[in-house]
This record gives C-alpha cells, sequence and structure tokens, in this order.
C-alpha cells in the first residue's frame, strides 16, 4: 500500500495549475511583488492572491510584507519532497521494465530454441 504524504499532495496540487507554475518560473529568477506577478497574468490580483495562497500553503513561496508592499519569494527546498518520490517511483519502474526485458529476452531464446 502506498503512504500517503500530504505534504506532497499539496506540492503536486500546487503544481497542477499552469498560472502557479508561471508564477513559480518569475519567482526563480528573484522576488518579486505581488502587483509584478499578476500584470502577466491577466487576472483580478484577488485571484492571484488565491494563486499565491495555494503556492504559499505547499512551502513552495514565502511572502513578505513591508508597508503595503507584499513580496514573495521561491522556496526551493520545498521541491524535495517530490524529487525524492519522483526518483523512488523511477526506481521502481525501471526495476520493473528489466525484469519485463529479461522475460521477453527468455521467451525469444526458447522460441530460437
Amino acid at each position: 500500500m502506498t503512504k500517503h504524504d500530504p505534504d506532497l499532495s499539496l506540492l503536486f496540487h500546487a503544481l497542477a495549475d499552469s498560472t502557479r507554475r508561471s508564477i513559480l518560473t518569475r519567482l526563480a529568477e528573484g522576488p518579486a511583488r505581488v502587483t509584478d506577478l499578476a500584470g502577466p497574468t491577466g487576472l483580478a490580483l484577488p485571484t492571484v492572491m488565491r494563486h499565491l495562497s495555494v503556492l504559499e500553503e505547499a512551502g513552495l513561496i514565502s511572502s513578505s510584507k513591508d508597508g503595503r508592499v507584499r513580496t514573495c519569494a521561491v522556496v526551493p527546498e520545498a521541491l524535495d519532497p517530490m524529487r525524492t518520490w519522483l526518483e523512488e517511483q523511477r526506481f521502481i519502474w525501471e526495476a520493473r521494465l528489466d525484469r519485463l526485458d529479461a522475460f521477453v529476452m527468455t521467451m525469444m531464446k526458447e522460441r530460437k530454441e
């Protein structure tokens, strides 16, 4: 039975939306004000704030407020649980494919004999 990691679910949910991925791509260049993040999306500020809330809840970004200006920054290490899970999945599937390859090769060898 697979483990259910709520943090991992939050990460995948946060990255499932193209607007949020675009925001993260922009933040990878450096911290940005919320209004600067909202501009390219063409979305209303409250909608962008909801997207930022999802990213922050998943731990992918942090935000700080200085007066009336809210600035967001990416938290790259937040992707580590996802990276670990994906690596585990890759290992499992590579092992399965190796076993399948060995089985097929055995079947082909037996067929020739």
